[in-house]
C-alpha cells in the first residue's frame, strides 16, 4: 500500500502550477515510474501528489522557424518514433532505446527523466551535447533554462517549487553539421541503470575539429559536460594524437565515484574508452550528416 497522503489531478497547466504552489512539497507525477519507486522506498518526500499525466500541453511537437519543441510529456517511446526526432536528433532517440523495458518506454517521459535530477538519467548525456532550451512554466510565467546547469546536486534541478517542465527547444541551425553519438554502460543489456553514459557531437571543418561536445552521466555528483577536454580539441585534427590530448584534459573535468556498481579506477577507464569510441562515431555521423 502506497502512502499517499494527498493526490490531486490537474486538468492543464496553469492548474497543475496553482496547486503547486497552494500545497507545498507536492510533487509532479507524469509518467510515474520514477515516484512509483520512492512510493514503494516510502519517501515521505513523495506522498503528495500532482498529477499531470498526459496533458495535452505536455505531449506537443512542432518543428518551425528553425526550432523543433518537444513537450516533457511525449514518453521515451513516443519519442523514439517521433519523424522529427528521427530526422533532427537521432542521438536522443538513441539514447531513449537504452532506458529499461519497453513497458518503462512506454510511461516514463522525457521530462521526468531530467526533471528528477537523477545523475544516471538515459537522456542527460544526449540532450546536454543537443543544448536545448528548457522551457519552464510557473506562476511568475514562462522562462527559458540552459540545460547545462540544470542539474544542481545529486536528486537537484533548477525548478521552483511552482514551477513546470513544458519542454525542451532544440535550435536547428545550430545543429546543422553536427553528428552525435551515444552510448550506455551498464553491467547488464537491458533493465540496468548506466554505470557511465557518454554523448559526444563533432563539427568537422577541413578535416580539423570546430566543435566538440562531450557529456557523461554518472561521472560526477550531476550530469555534465566536460569543458576542458572540448577547449582541448579545437582545431585539432581528427586523429591518435588528438583523442589522447582530449582524454587527458578529460581527466579535470569528471569526478567518477566508488559504489557497488563500480569503483572509480574502473569508472575512469569506462569514461576514458567511451570518449574516445563516441568521438570517433560522432566524427563518423557527421561526415553522413546526422
Amino acid at each position: 500500500m502506497f502512502d499517499i497522503q494527498h493526490y490531486y489531478k490537474a486538468e492543464s497547466i496553469a492548474q497543475a502550477v496553482e496547486m503547486l504552489a497552494a500545497h507545498p512539497g507536492s510533487r509532479l507525477v507524469a509518467g510515474g515510474t520514477d515516484v512509483l519507486v520512492k512510493l514503494r522506498h516510502f519517501d515521505d518526500k513523495f506522498t503528495r501528489l500532482v498529477d499531470i499525466h498526459a496533458l495535452p500541453e505536455l505531449k506537443k511537437i512542432a518543428a518551425q522557424d528553425g526550432k523543433l519543441f518537444l513537450g516533457s510529456g511525449l514518453t521515451f517511446a513516443e519519442t523514439m518514433a517521433c519523424e522529427a526526432v528521427t530526422q533532427y536528433i537521432p542521438v536522443l532517440a538513441e539514447a531513449c532505446a537504452t532506458v529499461a523495458g519497453p513497458q518503462i518506454r512506454n510511461m516514463g517521459t522525457i521530462g521526468g527523466n531530467i526533471a528528477n535530477g537523477a545523475v544516471s538519467a538515459d537522456t542527460a548525456a544526449a540532450l546536454l551535447v543537443l543544448e536545448p532550451m528548457l522551457v519552464i512554466q510557473g506562476r511568475e510565467g514562462v522562462r527559458r533554462a540552459a540545460m547545462e546547469g540544470f542539474h544542481t546536486g545529486p536528486g537537484q534541478v533548477a525548478l521552483a517549487a511552482d514551477e513546470v517542465l513544458l519542454g525542451f527547444e532544440f535550435d536547428l541551425a545550430g545543429l546543422k553539421g553536427l553528428g552525435a553519438a551515444y552510448y550506455k554502460y551498464a553491467m547488464r543489456s537491458a533493465m540496468d541503470i548506466a554505470t557511465i553514459g557518454c554523448a559526444a557531437g563533432v563539427k568537422m571543418e577541413g578535416g580539423r575539429i570546430a566543435d566538440l561536445r562531450l557529456a557523461f552521466t554518472v561521472a560526477a555528483p550531476t550530469p555534465l559536460r566536460c569543458r576542458r577536454a572540448e577547449a582541448a580539441s579545437l582545431n585539432q585534427p581528427l586523429n591518435d594524437a588528438a583523442v589522447a590530448k582530449i582524454i587527458a584534459a578529460l581527466e579535470e573535468d569528471v569526478q567518477p565515484r566508488t559504489s557497488w556498481r563500480a569503483t572509480r579506477e574502473f569508472r575512469m577507464r569506462i569514461i576514458k574508452t567511451l570518449a574516445g569510441r563516441m568521438i570517433a562515431a560522432a566524427a563518423e555521423g557527421a561526415k553522413r550528416g546526422n
